[in-house]
């Protein structure tokens, strides 16, 4: 009797209320008599198994999950150059890596700290990951401070400054300004005249405008966002789920 009703789901969705389009069965073509029974009878039915109601929404859940991966996976192909190759972004891991990881952060997001050192621990055990950082500042002022320092010391003083710095503003407490941005400079032995001279720069500018515009097509809202290989993960990962999609990745 399951397989005769299944067709009619969104129908009694719609009968009880459950706010679903009605595509399987049109219900305007019945009488106000064969409305009434054949909702009794559905009513009757899912009273007696409702177990049937479960059945139908993980169906739904599943048929949303593989949509929502499908447009995921055309969003990635579509701004492949721009995620993997942009020109600008510090790229990290293992450069001839067979797994590209590309990360949206934010240096006042706690998500993106407590996700630092999982990252980290990822491609230092699996070391055949390459590790992509987009700055993408969405929390603020300080955010904004932060990733122009960032950036703008990549820009003047290279890829291993930036990596200082990056890793030192993942772990700073603190207010973000130019006082403990100069002091972290001096810390990290690098001018801090010169990249705080450049950190409203029309470049630096556009390394950020570019990354928010990349988030926006993406549909990037919030911080951490991954991007591994042709996959879309939205939000904080422990290590062992990192590792795991790496895992279905590589044999897929």
């Amino acid at each position: 009797m399951f397989q005769m009703i299944r067709p009619f789901l969104p129908a009694l969705a719609m009968a009880f209320s459950f706010a679903l389009p009605a595509q399987a069965l049109d219900l305007s073509q019945m009488s106000d008599a064969e409305r009434d029974s054949f909702r009794a009878e559905i009513r009757a039915y899912l009273l007696e198994n409702p177990q049937v109601i479960m059945e139908a929404v993980a169906v739904l859940e599943k048929r949303q999950e593989e949509e929502q991966a499908q447009s995921d996976l055309d969003l990635i192909k579509v701004n492949a150059d721009s995620l993997f190759y942009d020109g600008h972004s510090w790229v990290g891991g293992n450069p001839e890596g067979d797994i590209t990881l590309v990360e949206f952060m934010d240096y006042r997001c706690g998500y993106c700290r407590r996700a630092f050192d999982e990252v980290n621990e990822l491609l230092k055990t699996d070391g055949n990951i390459r590790f992509i950082v987009k700055e993408f500042p969405i929390l603020g002022k300080e955010s904004v401070v932060a990733s122009r320092f960032a950036i703008a010391t990549q820009q003047v003083a290279g890829a291993e400054a930036y990596k200082s710095v990056h890793d030192a503003l993942m772990t700073f407490n603190g207010t973000i300004n130019d006082t403990s941005l100069g002091r972290l400079a001096d810390t990290l032995g690098l001018d801090a005249n010169k990249i705080t001279a450049h950190m409203d720069s029309d470049e630096v500018s556009a390394v950020i405008a570019a990354n928010h515009a990349l988030g926006q097509r993406l549909s990037i809202s919030g911080t951490p966002s991954f991007v591994m290989q042709d996959r879309m993960l939205r939000g904080y990962l422990p290590l062992d789920a990192m590792q795991q999609i790496a895992e279905e990745i590589r044999t897929q």
